[in-house]
């Protein structure tokens, strides 16, 4: 789904319009929450959320936190809906067997760097990843889900688009009032350039870890190929972009929507055009996990990472929770 332009504007017709259904996405949502159960784990559980629908960073932050607990010792588990899969876990993801469509293209990617599991009930997966020795759970997404108690609540916003108007879904990109969603928030993440950041961070009261998601170095020289460029995630604009600051000789983009399945016909144009143009196919890692294994030879992925402005604070607050909570 494409946002629609009218999301990121703060007066118009269409929001205000909305306003009634509005109103029933605010309430259920409060109702929601409230009920709970909130159910309380014998491990620290760490929600990476969001406020906004769509992608915003959470996938890179789950990876950075992930690298983070391995460097000081503490065993964590990811615990994933699965978005995009049919299998309903508990299920441990293994990149080598498990296909996207299986069990989705975020675990696929989030399995690489540590125990990732798929469940659409949360509570039993994070039950399962605890059976099976995890000290930690980092539940990707589910800040608005009131399965489990969260020790704690981080949002991540992508910092160039802030949180747009400021409505709740329909008449905005927010699930619930942003009110309701940063008084649960131990921490907000904006991820975006060192501008964007400031501007974001300046209208918080909460707590921030900034941070800025950038190209692995991998020692290619991006400027000596043509490349064509596709990507199906929340900003494909985005990924463009970063080729294009690496020098990259760019002769043709094809955005998709988000978690897009790529079908026979798209994967035998993409391929057809490469040929045509002389160009080599480059994607995203999140995209390279939905294409066929015979297709991802002809296809490079870019990688990119997460660096935070102040790591050393980052590891200190997840160092003090994992250890307050073991006592």
């Amino acid at each position: 789904m494409r946002p629609p332009l009218f999301w990121n504007r703060p007066h118009g017709l269409a929001s205000h319009t909305l306003a009634p259904l509005e109103w029933v996405w605010t309430t259920a949502t409060r109702r929601r929450l409230k009920n709970g159960p909130w159910e309380r784990l014998t491990v620290p559980v760490i929600c990476v959320g969001n406020i906004n629908v769509g992608g915003t960073g959470k996938t890179p932050t789950v990876i950075a936190l992930l690298e983070i607990f391995s460097d000081i010792g503490v065993t964590a588990h990811v615990v994933s809906r699965g978005h995009g899969g049919s299998e309903l876990g508990p299920l441990m993801v293994d990149e080598r067997k498990h296909s996207a469509d299986k069990v989705g293209d975020e675990p696929i990617l989030i399995s690489a760097f540590g125990p990732c599991w798929i469940a659409k009930d949360r509570t039993a997966g994070a039950k399962a990843a605890i059976a099976a020795g995890a000290q930690v759970i980092l539940l990707d997404d589910g800040f608005q889900n009131p399965s489990l108690h969260k020790d704690l609540g981080l949002v991540v916003v992508d910092a160039e688009i802030g949180f747009g108007n400021g409505r709740v879904m329909p008449a905005g990109p927010l699930r619930e009032p942003l009110v309701d969603g940063l008084s649960r928030a131990d921490f907000v993440i904006p991820i975006g350039p060192p501008a964007a950041q400031k501007r974001v961070a300046a209208q918080l009261d909460n707590p921030v870890w900034c941070g800025e998601l950038r190209a692995l170095e991998t020692g290619m020289d991006w400027s000596g190929t043509r490349f064509i460029a596709f990507a199906g995630i929340g900003r494909p604009g985005k990924f463009f972009g970063t080729l294009q600051g690496l020098g990259a000789n760019i002769v043709a983009t094809h955005a998709f929507s988000d978690h897009a399945p790529y079908t026979d016909a798209i994967l035998q144009r993409l391929k057809a055009e490469a040929k045509a143009k002389t160009a080599q196919l480059v994607t995203t890692e999140k995209d390279m996990a939905r294409l066929p294994a015979e297709f991802r030879r002809g296809v490079l992925a870019l990688p990119v990472r997460l660096v935070f402005n102040d790591l050393d604070a980052v590891k200190k607050a997840l160092v003090d929770l994992a250890s307050g909570l073991a006592k």
